[in-house]
């Protein structure tokens, strides 16, 4: 059977079958596409473990399936239709095994399997707050800056943001929608999704015209999960779909992260529940980058701001941690107090004086205002 007929038959049974049916996948896989349509449209043996209901239903769609018409109608909306098998069939979808998808409706000229190589998703609450919005946008951006492809939902909020952010920053965005992909939802994400076909991909398994359900929003979130090297969920409450996804990641191997919140936010409650467990915290895209990426994408070192008297030598930090926060004090206490002679920590007092941190008055020495500004900081751990 050559590719073009199985390409034939999966659409028809992607009219039929819907997305992450496990029973009906492993029919799929032990009778071959050709046998399972006929079956179908014959009425042959029905696979083992769905009923004589459920079965009817079945029959029923296929007696309305069209395959042709649906690649037609396809075509006209520069969508493609691509199954395992194909050049661009993403491999790492064979993951899900029996639920993987029949086939995936395509939208966008990049190839799937290669953008899907070094893929990223991020995915989080639709009313999400506006700190949600500014780090799915932030790391949207700072992935696509770094190579990498954001994937997500093209949902309203956390979705939305990351797609923008990629788009804004001139990089690569993958919309997965669960719904035919030349039906945009939300239809308040015309545009973006539009935006989203012409500069990078728009994908679903739902053929075209198709409806969105909520065990589609659900199902679809394994195709996320599946597509990409890690997920990172920015912002969810404890019932969230962007959850489904991290767990799904976690369970096909990949990573998954979180973005943490307010711990007063009922929006990142779901998020630090994912951080419990095997979940790694991310705060910016050089830490996602670090942990999906290949050897040497490494995040910057952590640290606070290199302060002045972080530069002197540990001799001259002594003798100026010695000084007094207030008021003067002579050479024999600074020298006592820093743990040296008195003609040393003289040595260092006016080396410190030539770098602005002490100031001599007669006899005595003291701290500089900014020097005081700096120690009295540090000694109280700020």
């Amino acid at each position: 059977m050559s590719q073009e007929d199985e390409r034939l038959q999966r659409a028809f049974l992607a009219r039929v079958i819907e997305p992450g049916d496990e029973v009906c996948g492993r029919w799929l896989r032990a009778v071959g596409a050709a046998e399972a349509v006929r079956r179908l449209v014959a009425g042959g043996e029905q696979p083992r473990g769905v009923t004589d209901k459920r079965w009817a239903g079945l029959r029923a769609r296929a007696e309305r399936a069209d395959p042709e018409r649906d690649l037609a109608v396809a075509r006209e909306a520069g969508t493609r239709f691509v199954c395992p098998g194909d050049p661009e069939w993403p491999a790492q979808l064979d993951d899900l095994g029996d639920t993987r998808p029949i086939g995936l409706w395509v939208r966008g000229r990049p190839s799937l399997r290669i953008w899907a190589l070094r893929s990223v998703a991020v995915v989080g609450a639709r009313a999400c707050t506006e700190y949600g919005a500014h780090m799915a946008a932030t790391l949207g951006a700072g992935l696509a800056e770094r190579g990498w492809v954001v994937v997500s939902g093209g949902a309203y909020g956390v979705d939305g943001a990351a797609h923008r952010g990629a788009l804004g920053a001139g990089g690569a965005t993958v919309a997965v929608l669960a719904c035919g992909v030349d039906r945009p939802y939300p239809r308040g994400h015309t545009e973006l999704i539009t935006r989203i076909a012409e500069q990078g991909l728009v994908v679903g398994e739902l053929p075209p015209g198709d409806h969105p359900t909520p065990s589609r929003f659900i199902l679809r979130n394994r195709v996320i999960a599946a597509l990409t090297r890690g997920t990172v969920v920015v912002e969810a409450a404890y019932r969230s779909g962007a959850l489904v996804t991290a767990r799904a990641a976690q369970r096909l191997g990949r990573f998954a992260m979180g973005v943490p919140g307010p711990v007063t936010s009922g929006l990142s409650a779901g998020v630090h529940e994912l951080l419990r467990g095997e979940a790694v915290l991310v705060t910016d895209a050089a830490d996602v980058a670090e942990l999906v990426g290949d050897i040497g994408e490494l995040a910057p070192d952590r640290r606070g701001p290199v302060l002045p008297r972080d530069l002197l030598d540990p001799g001259a930090g002594r003798v100026l941690a010695a000084l007094p926060a207030r008021g003067l004090a002579g050479a024999e206490d600074i020298a006592r107090g820093a743990g040296t002679t008195t003609d040393d920590a003289v040595g260092r007092l006016y080396e410190l004086r030539s770098l602005g941190f002490v100031e001599r008055h007669g006899d005595g020495w003291k701290l500089t205002r900014q020097a005081m500004i700096s120690v009295r900081g540090d000694r109280h751990g700020c």
